[in-house]
């Protein structure tokens, strides 16, 4: 190095002592303190730990939306006034046109009805979203009917995954497999690859996704006795369970200890409740994936699916988006209690006329519309 490097070395070291004492002088750049909220034993580390910088946009991001007033249940029932209305004909046509605006603004609100529907024709199932739409009411029935042990009496809309969006912010395809080339490159087992968001970065297997929201490979890190007695797992097993982990944590926007103790991670009988909930989470996002999503594989086009044609599938993040609980625990069901019952599709229901009803349901529509949100 010689004198003029040295120079500017030292020149730069000194503005960044001089930096550094202007702020402990009470300079205005100050960062705000780090928050922490104990939840076992003082020492345990069993605290979780928030920073306002993070967690303030995050609750912005998590409102949820206001509900439209309650329609009236008497009158006549939307299968018997509307054509082609397979799972929710029960409802009157109020509740129906109620529920029909409500999930316009939770999925496509700047595309409106005729992201789904032909507006020459409203009962054709002619677009792929009016099909996919119709499969994603059922799968909301199913998650608030049949999976309360993760989504409690909280219930979700179509609004906790696609905040306003027609294609929800966090899903995922399959990865492809590695290029070896001449096969003399090796097996990378899908890691040590740079910004890999569902790694949040680490060099970790990125595509845990396909190991536990869709096959159900054995989530092991280490075993329960002193010898690998019987522990067939391995350490690229453990891989790939902390790459599932750091998921978790980021979708939730929590640490660790949140589901497990830190004295014994493994131990069931020590750990949170919320343990017990999230693995619950783990096999109804693979149900979800396997009946629906995959289910849907011959409806949706060529450009909606990944590299491998798999279609778009979802894992903790499109539901939580960095809240602990999505909403931060919003009660979503309970305005619309249409979704928190299982219906069978009406195969009667054939498809048909279609331009009385277009004209019906936009006047419905803006009837309901106009009236002013019921308060949460």
């Amino acid at each position: 190095m010689n004198f003029m490097q040295r120079l500017a070395t030292g020149v730069a070291t000194l503005g960044a002592v001089l930096a550094l004492s202007g702020c402990e002088r009470g300079a205005p750049f100050e960062r705000p303190p780090v928050d922490s909220v104990q939840s076992g034993y003082r020492g345990t580390g069993m605290l979780q730990v928030y920073n306002p910088r993070i967690l303030e946009p995050q609750i912005e991001a998590n409102q949820p939306p206001a509900a439209l007033p309650p329609a009236p249940s008497e009158g006549p029932k939307a299968s018997q006034v509307y054509q082609n209305v397979k799972v929710l004909g029960h409802l009157s046509t109020a509740e129906f046109v109620r529920h029909m605006t409500a999930i316009t603004a939770w999925v496509a609100p700047n595309e409106g009805c005729v992201y789904c529907h032909n507006p020459a024709n409203f009962a054709e199932d002619s677009k792929y979203t009016k099909v996919v739409a119709r499969r994603m009411i059922q799968m909301t029935q199913h998650i608030n009917v049949d999976w309360q042990q993760h989504v409690s009496n909280t219930g979700v809309t179509c609004y906790t995954c696609h905040r306003g969006q027609p294609v929800p912010s966090k899903i995922w395809f399959t990865a492809a497999p590695q290029k070896k080339g001449a096969d003399f490159i090796g097996n990378k087992n899908a890691q040590n690859t740079a910004d890999q968001e569902s790694v949040k970065g680490a060099s970790l297997p990125y595509d845990h996704y396909t190991e536990y929201f869709k096959e159900a490979k054995a989530i092991r890190v280490a075993g329960d006795t002193a010898l690998p007695t019987g522990n067939r797992s391995s350490i690229q097993q453990g891989e790939f369970t902390y790459g599932l982990m750091m998921h978790m944590s980021d979708s939730l926007g929590v640490n660790c200890t949140y589901c497990h103790n830190s004295r014994s991670f493994g131990d069931w009988s020590q750990s949170p409740p919320q343990r017990t909930t999230a693995w619950y989470g783990i096999r109804m996002v693979r149900d979800l994936n396997l009946e629906y999503m995959e289910d849907l594989t011959s409806v949706f086009p060529a450009e909606r699916k990944g590299v491998l044609g798999d279609v778009a599938k979802v894992n903790c993040a499109t539901c939580h988006q960095g809240a602990y609980k999505p909403l931060y625990g919003a009660k979503m069901a309970k305005d619309h209690p249409e979704l928190t019952t299982l219906v069978q599709v009406v195969a009667g229901a054939g498809a048909g006329g279609g331009a009385g009803d277009a004209k019906a349901v936009k006047a419905a529509a803006d009837a309901v519309a106009g009236a002013k949100p019921a308060g949460r």
